[in-house]
């Protein structure tokens, strides 16, 4: 077993090593001047289970192409088996048509995956369980449920919780989250007029009194997620805390958190946190390390991973 990783996020890429007692795998992934994307590996790999650690936040497209280019070299220095870690997975949120002449670039992205010759994937909250589906390889999507569980737990003992979804779709995520904390739910009916806009329209359930925790799988320029925040406030919610799996935190994010009665964001470290994310108050990061790590140690030995989350 080995563990290459890209420039994506070395940080994880090293927490993930320790946490298994491994050195990563010397390797150079460098550019040149036209910025194209040339990859050294500095080791033998031939014959080995090699798991390569990248996932495709922004720059989403440079950080794809390393993905693919990466594959090719351990493929043709003949590895084993090449195992995909891509703990955000991107252009996941394109996985259907939403209007005529439109892409679906999640299945496009899984076509370029396979075709460069990784024969496994493992990923973390996919946004639609389907994507899974539009790979021919196996396909394990992790959950960062039991991550952001533990620390929910630890956060908020002796205190009345409710888990709130920010939207119809996310139910079902809220109600699981809701049976391990032992909490009620509620959910918010939001009306998108345009992508990047939402606007708030009704709360199903009484929130009064509550400490409320949004739970989603991203947040990204955070409009929806503090428009939700105003509006549990407005009704009477006791404070209002935010768990995602994956920060995306792009444009005005970082501005619209520290401008929200929001008390807290908490998300992992799937996507390299910015400068930015790491200065700002409201915002505090857990790791899924463990979780990865964990679970690449688990297809290594060829045992259960499904058991990861009984």
């Amino acid at each position: 077993m080995k563990i290459l990783s890209g420039n994506a996020n070395p940080e994880l890429a090293e927490a993930i090593a320790a946490y298994l007692n491994m050195p990563l795998t010397k390797a150079k992934v460098t550019r040149f001047s036209d910025e194209e994307v040339f990859v050294e590996i500095h080791e033998n790999v031939r014959g080995e289970d090699v798991f390569l650690i990248q996932p495709t936040h922004y720059p989403a497209n440079d950080n794809m192409m390393e993905l693919l280019v990466c594959i090719d070299a351990l493929k043709r220095a003949s590895a084993r088996r090449i195992t995909a870690v891509i703990p955000y997975y991107g252009y996941a949120r394109q996985d259907r048509k939403p209007g005529p002449r439109t892409p679906i670039s999640a299945k496009l992205v899984a076509n370029l995956i396979t075709t460069a010759g990784a024969d496994r994937v493992l990923t973390i909250d996919l946004h639609a369980g389907q994507i899974q589906g539009f790979f021919d390889i196996p396909t394990d999507n992790l959950y960062a449920m039991p991550v952001l569980v533990r620390d929910m737990k630890e956060k908020f003992t002796d205190k009345r919780l409710m888990i709130v979804s920010p939207d119809v779709g996310g139910v079902v995520r809220a109600r699981a989250y809701a049976k391990r904390v032992d909490a009620p739910i509620a959910i918010i009916d939001k009306r998108r007029e345009r992508a990047g806009v939402s606007e708030v329209m009704n709360i199903v359930g009484d929130v009064e009194g509550y400490h409320c925790v949004l739970v989603d799988d991203i947040v990204d320029s955070a409009g929806t997620l503090c428009n939700a925040v105003q509006a549990l406030m407005d009704t009477g919610a006791e404070s209002v805390s935010a768990y995602v799996a994956h920060g995306v935190l792009s444009g005005p994010a970082l501005e619209r958190i520290d401008a929200s009665n929001m008390t807290e964001l908490v998300i992992t470290d799937s996507i390299r946190p910015t400068d930015g994310v790491r200065a700002a108050e409201k915002i505090r990061v857990v790791s899924v390390a463990p979780l990865l790590a964990e679970a690449m140690n688990r297809i290594a030995h060829e045992t259960s991973v499904s058991s990861l989350f009984d």
